[in-house]
């Protein structure tokens, strides 16, 4: 006996199934394609919250919408620089995925905000410091926190999908706040 591809006895059995039934089978050959995906490759993250305002939500006194962006996940955790917009599990809260930008790597000295005890900090190794760019009062950062572990950072923000006017990479790099460390 030969061996025969088992799309192909699918593809002569379909009379038998129905053209549904063979659709609902090629849709679910790639589930487990997508759900791998957004695992371990990307994903659409919405922002949510007036932490990143103005370079994400600029928008948010004028309109109910959240920004859309594209949340890349693979090697999220190296490549890590000043300015990058990273997503990462709260460190108080393991439920809630954060949005912030790095602020300080391992080995900065950075003067920290209150509520944070101490003016000045070194972050630690394999650590970074993360902040809102809405300021002290619309976000809870590191300063409230402390130096997050790298291993907490799940993605990168790399493109503004969501409002069109906006839609495009992000250029972390160009964003004329000043980085303080």
């Amino acid at each position: 006996m030969a061996f025969r591809p088992v799309w192909s006895k699918i593809k002569r059995e379909r009379g038998r199934y129905g053209r549904i039934g063979y659709h609902l089978f090629a849709f679910a050959t790639w589930i487990p394609m997508i759900s791998m995906f957004h695992h371990y490759i990307g994903e659409f993250a919405w922002i949510n919250g007036p932490s990143m305002y103005p370079f994400l939500n600029a928008e948010k006194d004028q309109t109910t919408r959240k920004d859309i962006v594209i949340n890349y996940k693979l090697n999220a955790q190296y490549g890590l620089e000043r300015g990058m917009i990273v997503t990462f599990w709260n460190p108080t809260d393991p439920e809630l995925i954060a949005v912030k930008r790095i602020v300080g790597l391992e080995g900065d000295i950075i003067n920290t905000r209150s509520p944070y005890p101490s003016s000045t900090v070194r972050v630690p190794m394999g650590h970074v410091w993360v902040e809102g760019d809405g300021g002290e009062r619309l976000s809870r950062d590191s300063n409230s926190y402390g130096p997050i572990s790298t291993n907490l950072i799940i993605g990168k923000v790399t493109h503004v999908v969501w409002p069109w006017h906006r839609a495009g990479k992000v250029r972390w790099w160009e964003f004329p706040r000043d980085i303080r460390n």
